[in-house]
């Protein structure tokens, strides 16, 4: 299977399926070929396209931000918002460097790896807490790295799996979603990593700039 694409205006489909299947027939002969679909996307609707992508990532991203905020602290939203964009940056870096299409399916592997990696962020966040109200005197590096060691295997065994069901994919699913997997490949190793090395030590750096009171213990 190929796929030819075409970067120009004021195209005909009907005429560019005639001028192909033309070109087709006379080196492969008629009945030797399958013309399967031929599309077009005009600038306005691309540019729609893009700017519904944009405004989707953002608002979920946005609504994240406040659930978080709510459900922990400002800080920890902060944290994890930082490794969203981190997670999100890489993976479009990933389809810049390979030269690869930026479509909707793969706007919604863009949404998919949020959706994961708040998920990974939030289980360390939640162990963390747990840990500062069980041993508030405990310097708060040493509470985060006790909780990321604490939920290391349950992170290693959940990417693990899931890795494997989207390398399946990626090598087997065929044409239609590898551009998909592919996403999901960068954005889940990408996620797992930002939750340790990017979201819990940003906590380390809010308390630097904005430190807390420490409450007396007797």
């Amino acid at each position: 299977e190929f796929r030819i694409q075409v970067e120009k205006k004021g195209l005909d489909t009907q005429n560019i399926d005639q001028l192909i299947s033309q070109a087709l027939a006379k080196r492969f002969g008629e009945s030797n070929f399958e013309i399967r679909r031929v599309e077009m996307v005009g600038p306005k609707v691309g540019k729609d396209l893009r700017r519904k992508g944009l405004l989707s990532i953002l608002y979920a991203v946005i609504f994240m931000l406040i659930y978080i905020t709510w459900r922990f602290e400002l800080r920890f939203g902060i944290g994890a918002i930082i490794a969203l964009i981190h997670d999100v940056l890489v993976t479009l870096g990933a389809f810049s460097v390979t030269n690869r299409e930026i479509s909707l399916p793969i706007v919604a592997a863009f949404l998919t790896i949020v959706g994961y990696s708040i998920n990974d962020t939030i289980v360390i966040y939640d162990r963390i807490r747990e840990n500062r109200r069980k041993k508030p005197r405990n310097p708060l590096p040493q509470t985060i790295n006790q909780s990321i060691n604490e939920t290391l295997s349950r992170t290693i065994l959940t990417s693990g799996t899931t890795l494997i069901v989207i390398l399946a994919l990626f090598i087997f699913g065929g044409g239609v979603i590898h551009d998909f997997a592919f996403a999901l490949l960068i954005g889940v190793v990408v996620g797992t990593y930002s939750s340790i090395y990017i979201a819990s030590p940003v906590l380390i750096f809010w308390e630097d700039i904005f430190p807390k009171k420490k409450k007396k213990y007797k």
